[in-house]
C-alpha cells in the first residue's frame, strides 16, 4: 500500500489520516487540552476514516497471520524453564514503514476443555470452625463445564481496520506451557508479557525458534474478552504495563473470591454447583504432558479451603481490587444485569474503585446474563472506544456520559453516574403478622412484642418454589412483603439484609432473595445474597456459634439496577440453603429470627409511596 502522507480528516465522506508523533513532554501537556491519545514515538499509521470511524481498507486475504511463543518472566509448572504463552498475530499487510495497534484476547478456552466434574456439595457444614485443614478433595459427580468461550471475529472487523489482533492462549492451555491457576500472579504476568513484547520487553519465536520482534508495532495495546478472557484484561490492567492503553472487560471478575464464596459461604456460580478455583483450573489444563500440574492443583484444593470459606492468602492474592491504583489504562465496563455466572457485585466493586481512582471510564449494563450485549449500538461505542485510545482519533466518545443502561422494557439510556446519584439508603423494617409471614414497612412499629418466625433448612429444595406464593405460609422459608407500591420506584446499588436470629445448630447457610411481586401474581427475583453464619465478622474470620443464642448478621446482595412498577410489592425471602449457589448439608438447621430486630436496606431513586 502507498504511504499516506499529510493529515486529512472527513467524516461524511472516507479519508485518509496519518497521526503525527509526540514527544513524551507534549504528549503530557496535550492529553489533558483535548483529550487525544496521539503516537508517543516516531511512528506514522495509515489509515481512513468513514463517518469518523476506521475504514475497513485492508484485505483479509493477505492478511499476516503469525504464530509465534511468547517468552514469560514466570516458571509456573516448576520444571526450571520460564513458561511460553502460545500466540496467534493477524495483522493487516501495511508498508514495512507503517505501524498499527493490537487488539489482544487472552483466553484458557481456545484448546477447549478436559472433561473434568466438580466438587460434592451434599454434606454437612462444619462446626466448630477448624483451621489450616485440608479440603475435602477432588470428587466427581458427572456434571460437564461449561462450553469455551471465543471472540474469534475481532479479526474479521478490525484487521481490515488498520488494527492487529492477538489470541493468546493463557498459561497451562493448549500450546502454552506453564499452569492454570485460575486468575494469580502467574496467570496474570504470562499474559502481561505479551503487551511488553509488543513494546519491545519480552521476546517472542517462531517455530523454527528464531527470535520474531513486533516491528510493526505502536506499543499500544487494548485488552478485551468475555468472562475468564475478560477478567484476564482486569489483571494485566493492575500491573501498570507500559503500552496497554485500554482494556474491555465484558462481564469479567474483579475478586475472584467473590466468584467462588460469599461473606465466608461457598458458593458456586449460577448453573455449575460444585465449581472452585482448582476445578477451573484442571478444566483448563489442557497442555500436553498436563500431569506435571497435578502438583499444583492439589495444593489449590487445600488453599482454597472449602471447609471455613475465608478470606485467606489464596484469595488476597486473586483479587484484583488491591491494585487498582496501579491502573494506568482506561477501562470500558460492560455487565448483564442479570448475569448469574459473574456476579453483579463484580462489575459494581471494580467500577467503585475504578472510580476512587479517577481512572477514564464508561460502562455499558444490559438487561442480559453472561454476554455483551447484542446491540449495533454498542458495537458502534466499541468501535469509536478502540479509535479514540488506540490511534488517538478525536472522536467524541470521551464526551458523552459515563453510562449507558438497558432498562427493562428494553430502551436504552444514557447517565452521568453509577449507581444512580440519588440513591440513598432506605430501611424497610420486618414487622409479623402471622405464623412465618410478614410485612416490610418503612418506619418501626413502636412497642410490639418481639415475637419470633422460624424456618427449617431445606438445601435441595428449588429456590424458586420458595419464593413464590408469597402469602403462603412455609415451613421452609420466610417472606416479608410491602403494601403495593403507589408509583414506581428504582433500586441503584446493592442491597442488604440484617436479621437478628438463632440457631439450633452450630453453623448454617443464611440466605436471602430480593423479590418483585407483580399485581398478577407473577413474581421476578432480583438479587440475591449468601453467608455463612459463622461469619459475622467479616469473610476473613469465622467464629464458633452458640446453638439458641441471638446474633446479629448482616449481609449484602448482588448490585442491581432494577425499576419496581407501580403496583408491585417489594418482598425479601429469607431460606438457610440455596440449592442452586450453596453447600446443601444433611442437617437440616432451623433458623429463628425476630422480625421486630430485622430489616432490609435498599438503595433508592426517589421516595418510596404505598397504596396503603
Amino acid at each position: 500500500m502507498k504511504k499516506l502522507l499529510g493529515i486529512t480528516i472527513g467524516f461524511a465522506l472516507a479519508s485518509s489520516l496519518v497521526i503525527p508523533s509526540l514527544s513524551a513532554e507534549e504528549y503530557n501537556n496535550e492529553l489533558p487540552l483535548n483529550g487525544l491519545v496521539p503516537e508517543t514515538n516516531s511512528e506514522t499509521t495509515a489509515i481512513e476514516l468513514e463517518e469518523g470511524k476506521t475504514a475497513p481498507i485492508y484485505s483479509t486475504e493477505n492478511a499476516i497471520i503469525e504464530n509465534l511463543w511468547i517468552e514469560t518472566e514466570i516458571d509456573s509448572d516448576r520444571t526450571g524453564e520460564n513458561d511460553v504463552v502460545s500466540i496467534q498475530v493477524m495483522r493487516p499487510n501495511t508498508d514495512e514503514e507503517i505501524k498499527i495497534p493490537t487488539i489482544l484476547e487472552v483466553s484458557p478456552y481456545r484448546a477447549g476443555l478436559r472433561p473434568l466434574n466438580f466438587f460434592n456439595v451434599d454434606h454437612d457444614l462444619t462446626p466448630p470452625v477448624p483451621h489450616n485443614g485440608k479440603g475435602y478433595g477432588r470428587t466427581y459427580d458427572g456434571k460437564p463445564m461449561s462450553s469455551p468461550q471465543n471472540l474469534g471475529n475481532l479479526g474479521n472487523f478490525y484487521v481490515p481496520r488498520g488494527y492487529a489482533v492477538i489470541l493468546a492462549e493463557s498459561i497451562g492451555s493448549g500450546s502454552s506451557t506453564g499452569c492454570a491457576t485460575t486468575g494469580d500472579p502467574n496467570e496474570t504476568l504470562g499474559a502481561k508479557a505479551i503487551v511488553d513484547w509488543l513494546n519491545g520487553d519480552a521476546k517472542a519465536f517462531n517455530d523454527d525458534g528464531d527470535e520474531v520482534a513486533a516491528d510493526w508495532s505502536t506499543g499500544k495495546v487494548g485488552m478485551t474478552g468475555a468472562s475468564y478472557n475478560g477478567t484476564l484484561a482486569n489483571a494485566v490492567a493492575t500491573t501498570g504495563v507500559e503500552g496497554l492503553q485500554t482494556i474491555v472487560p465484558v462481564v469479567a471478575i474483579s475478586n475472584w473470591y467473590d466468584y467462588f464464596r460469599a461473606n465466608g459461604a461457598v458458593v458456586a456460580p449460577g448453573g455449575f454447583q460444585g465449581e472452585d478455583a482448582s476445578v477451573l483450573a484442571d478444566a483448563v489444563m489442557t497442555r500436553n504432558n498436563a500431569e506435571v500440574c497435578d502438583p499444583i492443583l492439589d495444593e489449590m484444593v487445600e488453599d482454597e479451603d472449602r471447609i471455613t470459606g475465608d478470606y485467606n492468602e489464596f484469595w488476597d492474592e486473586r483479587n484484583y481490587l488491591n491494585d487498582v491504583d496501579q491502573v494506568e489504562a482506561s477501562v470500558l465496563v460492560v455487565h448483564g444485569l442479570n448475569d448469574l455466572n459473574v456476579r453483579t457485585n463484580q462489575f459494581a466493586q471494580w467500577w467503585d474503585a475504578l472510580s476512587d481512582h479517577n481512572v477514564p471510564r464508561k460502562m455499558f449494563l444490559h438487561q442480559g446474563g453472561h454476554s455483551a450485549p447484542r446491540t449495533s449500538e454498542y458495537q458502534e461505542t466499541l468501535h469509536l472506544w478502540f479509535d479514540y485510545w488506540l490511534y488517538g482519533i478525536d472522536n467524541g466518545i470521551m464526551d458523552e456520559p459515563t453510562l449507558d443502561i438497558q432498562r427493562e422494557d428494553g430502551t436504552w439510556h444514557k447517565e452521568n453516574s453509577w449507581p444512580h446519584v440519588d440513591a440513598n439508603t432506605t430501611k424497610l423494617h420486618f414487622q409479623p403478622t402471622e405464623e412465618n409471614l410478614g410485612e416490610l414497612k418503612d418506619s418501626p412499629v413502636p412497642n410490639q412484642p418481639h415475637e419470633t418466625h422460624s424456618l427449617v433448612d431445606a438445601p435441595n429444595t428449588n429456590p424458586e418454589s420458595l419464593v413464590s406464593d408469597p402469602d403462603d405460609t412455609h415451613d421452609h422459608r420466610l417472606v416479608y412483603t410491602s403494601d403495593p407500591l403507589s408509583s414506581s420506584v428504582r433500586m441503584s446499588g446493592n442491597a442488604e439484609v440484617s436479621i437478628r436470629a438463632n440457631l439450633d445448630q452450630p453453623v448454617s447457610n443464611l440466605t436471602a432473595y430480593l423479590v418483585d411481586y407483580n399485581e398478577d401474581g407473577s413474581f421476578t427475583i432480583v438479587s440475591r445474597g449468601w453467608m455463612d453464619a459463622q461469619n459475622i465478622y467479616g469473610p476473613e474470620r469465622s467464629i464458633s456459634l452458640v446453638p439458641g443464642r441471638d446474633y446479629t448478621f448482616k449481609w449484602d446482595m448482588q448490585a442491581h439496577d432494577y425499576v419496581f412498577n407501580e403496583g408491585s410489592s417489594i418482598g425479601i425471602v429469607i431460606m438457610a440453603s440455596d440449592r442452586d449457589h450453596t453447600i446443601r448439608p444433611i442437617t437440616e438447621t432451623e433458623v429463628t429470627i425476630t422480625p421486630t430486630r430485622s430489616y432490609l436496606e435498599l438503595p433508592l431513586v426517589g421516595d418510596l409511596n404505598f397504596e396503603n
